[in-house]
């Protein structure tokens, strides 16, 4: 992501970008907007108004004492309240409308960013900072977008009004009022510019906190075992402490400039009524003026603290709109083709293949730091080969994963892939899938570049069956058809018994409707593997990629999951990463990876009999299975 905008930005800029795209956010309702703003300038008129009815009450009518004429200015000031104030209800359920509106809308195009986003962007960014930004970051823009911007409108348009009575009643007594304006402006800037930088320092802080929180809740088993509390209590008091120094300094700036603005209209109000009172006892200025001068005086300076209530709301908005719109300017989601090439009948008949294809997921330390100030981040994507030809040397400011990788799998064959932890297994299956991109070489479906294919179509293609089997909050049924309403209550319990997994499902209490719990926590390993299962047999892929499927899983478990995993492989292409080789012994191909490159390729009997990596492996297994059964 773009580095904070604290460290980087001065403490103010003009926000021209931020308003057009706030604007943005609001053109779809923007007839809304104008209703809105057209009862902001009612309300803005209407109160002004009310000083300017008392002041000829007074004059004309209670003090020459006409009663019928009282009763007629009493009763206009009596609609005028009642006109301002179902302008004021209009107005309140209006604003808050559009914004709760806007915000929807941002919401959803923040949660749509974070679901096209390859898995590079997660790598690099902290589940707590993008939880942030959808939830915290986007309700500080509620002000702003709701009644914020209208509201300091119809501040400035009642200071105007207010400024027009002053002066059309008396232009001494008006402009001697109107003294204390420049230093309220001041005042005013000052304040702004010192709390853009507090709360966008204070965004930041939440942020971090958010990110550090998220992640020590979802590790808590480590640091538990390990007896790392006091250290990480430690470490949660460092970041508390700057969020807790952050919102001290921005509560400061706002604490001060209450009272200044105070000072400034208790200042500006004695002088009118010292000024006005003078003027009165010489009969230079009539007894209404001077009440109507004290009550503007008192009205003028309210939207001048409101102006100030809704900057501090507004600073706390720009603050995490640049933080929003930085995370949705780092996109780094996967495009479709331009010119999409589809395949066959819309399935894939299942031939894979990758030729000659490197990849790494960074750069060197040593070669980062001499691109820094080029944008030099990412590796470059190439179909085409490496300089020089394929299987030549790797350019030495390249931390390869993959080098130089080729194989086919053809359809209906299952090909397996084996090696050491580190040697490049799962980065395949993720490249294939493309959750990643290969800086060189290319990769086929039916003899088509996957970039070349719609990136819904590839991955309709593909079921994966993950060691870590991930489940969301819900029923066993919506986990399993991931809420796809086409999907009929027969064909996930025909799933299920083909794979194994209705025999435990049928025994729980409310058997397919049954909660699985946060991640699954209400499952066992072996059933939570076994609903993988289910939800890939019902989406019928042509593909079956398997990554560590049967590691987590207990003997007895294992051989269930086997004859799953066996009912699934049925007539598809599968890719399986394994790491026990009993396994993957009837495989059609087994490739062997050391280092990210394919040392040795064959079937179980002919990798035995090769006497190389593959056979020192298995020997390995063995003798570690024989002194467990010892």
């Amino acid at each position: 992501m773009a580095d904070d905008p604290s460290q980087t930005a001065p403490a103010w800029r003009p926000p021209r970008g931020l308003v057009r795209r706030l604007g943005a956010l609001l053109w779809p309702y923007r007839w809304h907007v104008a209703a809105a703003l057209s009862l902001t300038f009612v309300v803005a008129f209407l109160g002004p108004l009310r000083p300017r009815l008392v002041q000829t009450a007074v004059d004309d009518f209670i003090i020459p004492g006409d009663v019928p004429g009282l009763i007629r200015i009493v009763g206009l000031i009596g609609a005028v309240l009642v006109a301002e104030g179902l302008a004021y209800f209009a107005l309140g359920y209006l604003t808050q409308w559009i914004g709760q509106h806007a915000l929807y809308d941002l919401r959803t195009r923040v949660f749509r960013f974070i679901e096209r986003q390859r898995l590079a962007f997660f790598d690099k960014t902290p589940i707590g900072t993008l939880i942030t930004r959808a939830t915290s970051d986007i309700e500080a823009l509620a002000d702003l977008l709701s009644a914020g911007a209208v509201t300091m409108l119809g501040d400035l348009a009642r200071l105007m009004f207010i400024g027009y009575f002053m002066l059309s009643l008396d232009l001494e007594l008006g402009l001697m009022a109107l003294v204390a304006l420049p230093p309220m402006v001041l005042a005013t800037e000052v304040f702004r510019r010192k709390m853009r930088a507090a709360y966008r320092e204070t965004r930041k802080q939440v942020g971090r906190m958010n990110a550090f929180l998220q992640e020590h809740v979802t590790g808590m088993s480590v640091v538990q075992i390990f007896g790392r509390e006091p250290e990480e209590q430690r470490r949660f008091g460092e970041v508390n402490a700057a969020h807790r120094d952050a919102h001290v300094q921005t509560v400061y700036y706002y604490a001060l400039f209450y009272p200044v603005v105070d000072i400034i209209a208790s200042a500006a109000l004695a002088l009118v009524i010292w000024f006005g009172g003078t003027e009165a006892m010489r009969e230079a200025v009539s007894i209404g003026t001077l009440i109507a001068f004290v009550q503007y005086v008192r009205l003028f300076f309210e939207p001048v603290r409101n102006l100030s209530d809704q900057l501090n709301s507004i600073q706390a908005a720009f603050a995490a709109s640049e933080r929003v719109f930085d995370l949705l300017d780092d996109d780094q989601s996967l495009p479709d083709p331009e010119a999409p090439t589809h395949l066959a009948g819309g399935r894939a008949a299942g031939r894979i293949a990758f030729e000659n294809v490197w990849f790494a997921y960074e750069r060197l330390p040593e070669a980062k730091s001499e691109d820094e100030g080029r944008g030099m981040q990412d590796a470059p994507s190439d179909r085409g080969p490496l300089a020089g030809s394929p299987g030549s040397a790797s350019p030495p400011d390249w931390n390869w994963v993959l080098r130089d990788v080729s194989f086919t799998c053809e359809p209906g064959q299952t090909l397996a892939l084996v090696g050491a932890t580190g040697s490049g297994k799962t980065t395949i299956l993720s490249l294939l899938l493309r959750f990643y991109e290969p800086q060189q070489g290319r990769i086929t479906v039916d003899g088509v570049d996957v970039r070349d294919l719609p990136l819904a179509e590839l991955r309709r293609q593909v079921g994966l069956v993950l060691q870590d089997v991930f489940l969301f909050s819900g029923s066993i049924a919506e986990n399993v058809t991931l809420g796809d309403p086409d999907v009929s209550v027969e064909r996930v319990a025909e799933a299920a018994r083909l794979v194994g997994a209705d025999r435990f499902i049928e025994r729980l209490p409310e058997g397919y409707a049954s909660d699985v719990g946060e991640r699954g926590a209400t499952l066992s390993l072996g059933q939570r593997q076994l609903l993988s299962f289910v939800r890939a047999l019902l989406y019928d892929p042509a593909v079956l990629v398997l990554d560590e499927a049967t590691s987590s899983v207990d003997t007895e478990t294992e051989e269930m999951v086997q004859r799953a995993v066996d009912v699934l492989m049925e007539g598809r292409t599968a890719l399986v990463v394994a790491h026990r080789l009993s396994t993957v012994q009837h495989a059609d191909q087994i490739l062997v990876l050391h280092k990210g490159e394919v040392r040795e390729r064959g079937d179980h009997q002919a990798l035995l009999a090769a006497d190389g990596l593959y056979r020192r492996l298995y020997e390995l297994q063995y003798a570690d299975q024989e002194r467990a059964t010892a």
